[in-house]
């Protein structure tokens, strides 16, 4: 028995005849079904696919700039473009494309054919290295936040030969080869989220090793960032969300109340995943692995409708690639499945929104993860250095990072269901809180140790407990051996969140070096480095430890706790983003060559931008399903009623409880007219300075769409199905 590919291109266990003598009797082989070991990686020219076709000297010196940081060799792309055509040629690929990651916060691709005309009617496939290493786009077309202007097209694209070229394949099969890489324009200066990416990664592994050549540590060449991104999703029908403008247009719904049975009884956590889902997901993993993304994790989250994928730690560069390729794969699969998927931080109101948990960690080149925080943690300097720096940055840079995940959609979640709030604030617990409470005092002479727990059943074994408990109401925690962020959307690149991390914490690291350089001169003993570290951390400790807090974020009391504090509070988009370009952000970016100052104006201008034609595009959609199918189903149904007071008045028979149903109906219509009215008004309003615009979207057009959603949801409650236009939460939460 062989593998053949379905319809969707999912790999499948071919079925064959078990008798000849009856060919209408098959059975399924499921034993020799395809180890995913067997085909991961197998849509990637990396590993040992570059070992095999490229000559020895020319794969060494591609693999010292995927894996060392070295420059790239432009000497060896034309053989290296050779062995890649061939390569996607022999899989069925006919184009090829640069791959990159504009400001628009998705993906774009230009498709170009290897085939090349010959010019005697014939023609050949070609590619040359000069077309593998640059690609010229149009950088015009692009949010660019003024560093371009419609009559300064040119732009680059240029090979990022750290992070794998792979075979992206599309639903019926078709591949083609993609090439990741940096978008910059005429000029040199970053139009993606790519380039500051590999920036800030540079910045961070330079200071963070300044910090372990103080501390002792002359064997390490490189500090890696790394990272995993858990994804959240929902899953619709797609006939159903076929028939709803808000979802298709808009990503989540407009109008909805909650249905009968929405996550209270917290049922669909964990729960068992339907067959149909299962499916979807096997797929998923299936392309996920080709791809040589390492997704592990799949399960049901806590909202009816949701789930969640997660991969394995990568390199922060290639996770950032694969998140977006992983969301790709995400829509596409579901389709084939009949399904949707909704990747908004906030598709349905009052139940969980989704978010994309941003697990970050520092590792060395000689693989010690920086933030491992061992036996005896107390006494592990080198831990307690790095912890100490992450909780200055978050700490001097709690604005930044809390503007770095701020969008449109993000505003509805932060600080809902299962989300973190805006204010940002680190969760550690009970064993580093002890410690740091020592290092204050000057000292750390004790570690909290993880003790077995008796579970009572004598067939149980005894398990650890770990030192600390988790603190899901935390945007920023600590947990083990990386920092979870916990406030990244799920529709969002992780490029930039990682961008201002990386960033803020390389500050962290030189401003620690220079004060122990500055302290221990050369030659310094242990005992005088470990003296001078004690007395840099307690400075630390006590400086910034306000950001750190173990409770429950989700209070009132945390609110004004913070507030008490000093720590900023900014509940909305509109109110974060000006941290982007006050002269500590310039600063920030600037000193470690991530971003100049007028890159950096820039994206504050991207997102002001795409804040207020989100909202202005939500607000248009609204007034539309509200003009063409609230309205006439309220009507109908107001003269339905009508009918019926008529009707029984004529026949002599009292009905007040009609007259008052029609009345209250006539109000809720009425209402409706009059709150679409001030909406559209709100739409119509020319506001020409951008940022009053983005107040003027935050709250006269956010609050007439509220207004005219209660009036909607109001409506919803008591026109009678048959009349009801749209799919309600029920039907759509509710996989079948």
């Amino acid at each position: 028995m062989g593998l053949h590919r379905s319809a969707s291109g999912a790999l499948r266990p071919r079925m064959r005849e078990t008798n000849m003598n009856k060919p209408h009797t098959l059975s399924m082989e499921h034993d020799t079904a395809p180890r995913a070991s067997d085909y991961f990686g197998s849509l990637t020219f990396s590993g040992d696919v570059m070992l095999k076709r490229l000559p020895p000297d020319v794969f060494m010196n591609l693999q010292r700039t995927m894996r060392h940081n070295w420059q790239l060799d432009p000497s060896i792309a034309n053989t290296v473009a050779s062995a890649m055509k061939e390569w996607a040629l022999e899989h069925g690929a006919t184009h090829y494309c640069h791959w990159f990651q504009p400001l628009t916060g998705a993906t774009a691709e230009k498709h170009d054919a290897f085939l090349s005309p010959t010019g005697d009617g014939g023609a050949i496939e070609k590619f040359s290295g000069d077309a593998l290493i640059q690609g010229e786009p149009d950088a015009s077309s692009f949010p660019s936040g003024g560093i371009r202007d419609t009559y300064e097209a040119r732009g680059y694209t240029a090979w990022d030969a750290t992070s794998p070229v792979f075979l992206l394949r599309s639903s019926n099969g078709h591949k083609t080869l993609c090439i990741p890489t940096a978008f910059v324009s005429w000029t040199g200066e970053a139009l993606d989220q790519k380039t500051p990416l590999l920036r800030s990664i540079d910045a961070v592994s330079k200071q963070a090793l300044r910090v372990l050549r103080v501390l002792g540590d002359t064997t390490t060449s490189h500090v890696m960032a790394t990272l995993g991104c858990e994804q959240e999703y929902f899953l619709v029908d797609r006939n159903l969300f076929l028939k709803r403008l808000d979802l298709c247009v808009c990503g989540r719904t407009l109008i909805g109340t909650e249905p009968p049975k929405g996550q209270q009884l917290e049922d669909h956590y964990f729960g068992a995943i339907h067959e149909r889902v299962i499916a979807y997901m096997t797929e998923c993993e299936e392309r996920l692995f080709e791809l040589g993304i390492p997704v592990k994790t799949r399960h049901n989250e806590v909202a009816p409708g949701q789930y969640e994928i997660a991969p394995t730690f990568e390199l922060a560069n290639v996770a950032v690639d694969h998140q977006m390729a992983t969301m790709h794969v995400l829509r596409t699969v579901a389709r084939t499945h009949g399904f949707e998927c909704l990747l908004h931080e906030k598709p349905f109101a009052k139940v969980n929104g989704s978010g994309k948990h941003n697990n970050w960690s520092l590792s060395t080149d000689l693989g010690a993860n920086l933030f491992d925080p061992r036996d005896e943690t107390h006494t592990n300097m080198q831990f307690l250095v790095f912890l100490a720096a992450v909780i200055s940055a978050v700490d001097t840079h709690a604005d930044i990072l809390r503007a770095s995940i701020a969008s449109a959609h993000n505003d509805h979640r932060l600080g809902a269901n299962e989300a973190p709030p805006a204010i940002m604030s680190i969760y550690l617990g009970e064993m580093l809180d002890d410690i740091l409470d020592q290092l204050e005092r000057g000292e750390s002479k004790r570690s909290a140790k993880s003790v077995p727990m008796d579970l009572g059943a004598r067939t149980l074994p005894q398990i650890p407990r770990h030192t600390s408990d988790r603190n899901r109401t935390s945007p920023f925690a600590f947990t083990g051996n990386k920092f979870e962020f916990r406030a990244v959307g799920s529709s969002q690149s992780v490029a930039w969140p990682n961008t201002v991390l990386n960033t803020m914490i390389a500050q962290s690291f030189d401003a620690i070096a220079t004060e122990l350089e500055k302290k221990l001169g050369k030659g310094a003993t242990q005992a005088k480095r470990e003296a001078a570290v004690r007395t840099v951390l307690k400075d630390i400790v006590k400086e910034h430890r306000r950001v750190c807090f173990d409770g429950n974020g989700y209070s009132s009391d945390w609110h004004a706790e913070a507030k008490k504090r000093g720590l900023p509070n900014f509940p909305s988009t509109a109110e974060a983003l000006p941290a982007l370009v006050t002269k500590k952000a310039e600063k920030l970016f600037a000193s470690y060559g991530v971003l100049s100052k007028r890159e950096l104006h820039a994206r504050y201008e991207v997102q002001l931008e795409q804040y207020c034609k989100i909202v202005q595009i939500e607000g248009r959609t609204l007034s539309q399903m509200a003009w063409t199918q609230v309205l006439p189903a309220g009507w109908r149904t107001q003269g339905e009623l009508a009918d019926t007071v008529s009707g029984t008045q004529h026949a002599g028979i009292p009905c007040p409880e009609s007259e008052a149903a029609l009345s209250d109906l006539a109000r809720l219509v009425a209402a409706l007219r009059n709150s679409l009215a001030t909406l559209d008004e709100a739409i119509a309003s020319q506001v020409a300075d951008l940022e009053q615009r983005v107040g003027h979207c935050r709250t006269a057009v956010l609050s007439s769409m509220s207004k005219v959603r209660e009036c909607c949801d109001a409506l919803e409650r008591v026109v009678p199905a048959d009349l009801w236009p749209l799919p309600d939460y029920a039907a759509m939460l509710l996989v079948r």
